[in-house]
């Protein structure tokens, strides 16, 4: 990748199109649109979803956060609402990617690790050689009822690091990222980009303080080569 001033920015759980336009003021490069999901926060409709991506800029990445793990399903899925990007956020085949490609011409697919432990890293890998780009974020799909992002918490940074040295794809770094350690967390990582919800957020609502504390910091990154 070419070289950047500071990480791009993901701002997910996007409610409206106010709170896109919010984003975007601020510097976000891509919004998070949460399809149904088991748990989490942030989940609008498919409607609401396609009116808040047909509302944006077209230099503006509109991620798709899907469920759905059948191709068939990720397709009917995307066809509703029609972003540039779809955040498969668990688990698929590997074959899933060749229908995908196929079926959706130009539309990125970014891949979920959910970074637990060592096998996340051989995870990450496998998924390096289908996906556009990797999301390290902190859930679990192997629980009862699956976690599949949204969770506010932090993970092995140390992980996501190994995974950064072993793949040759971009990566958002995603995980319990706020104003107060956005900074330590691009320095260590160096992801391409950083993703985040809950960090800016109050009550469930996108904070424009917050928003802009954070964007604050993340200009005081310093300039890295992808």
């Amino acid at each position: 990748m070419k070289a950047a001033e500071y990480p791009h920015v993901k701002i997910c759980c996007i409610s409206s199109t106010r709170e896109a336009n919010l984003a975007i003021k601020y510097g976000a490069s891509a919004v998070g649109l949460v399809g149904k999901m088991p748990s989490g926060p942030g989940v609008i409709s498919d409607e609401l979803i396609a009116e808040i991506a047909e509302s944006v800029p077209k230099n503006i990445d509109t991620f798709l956060l899907t469920s759905e793990t059948v191709a068939k399903d990720i397709i009917n899925h995307h066809r509703k609402v029609n972003t540039s990007t779809i955040q498969i956020v668990d688990r698929i085949e590997t074959a899933v990617y060749g229908i995908l490609r196929k079926e959706l011409t130009g539309i990125k697919l970014v891949q979920v690790i959910h970074v637990l432990d060592e096998d996340s890293v051989t995870e990450a890998a496998m998924y390096a050689e289908y996906a556009d780009a990797l999301l390290l974020d902190s859930g679990n799909p192997s629980l009862a009822i699956k976690q599949l992002g949204g969770t506010g918490r932090t993970h092995n940074w140390e992980l996501s690091l190994k995974i950064r040295e072993v793949v040759n794809i971009p990566i958002y770094l995603a995980g319990g990222i706020n104003p107060a350690n956005v900074k330590d967390a691009f320095n260590y990582v160096r992801p391409y980009g950083i993703d985040l919800c809950s960090g800016v957020r109050t009550s469930g609502r996108l904070d424009e303080a917050k928003l802009k504390e954070f964007f604050d910091e993340v200009k005081k990154v310093k300039k890295v080569q992808h």
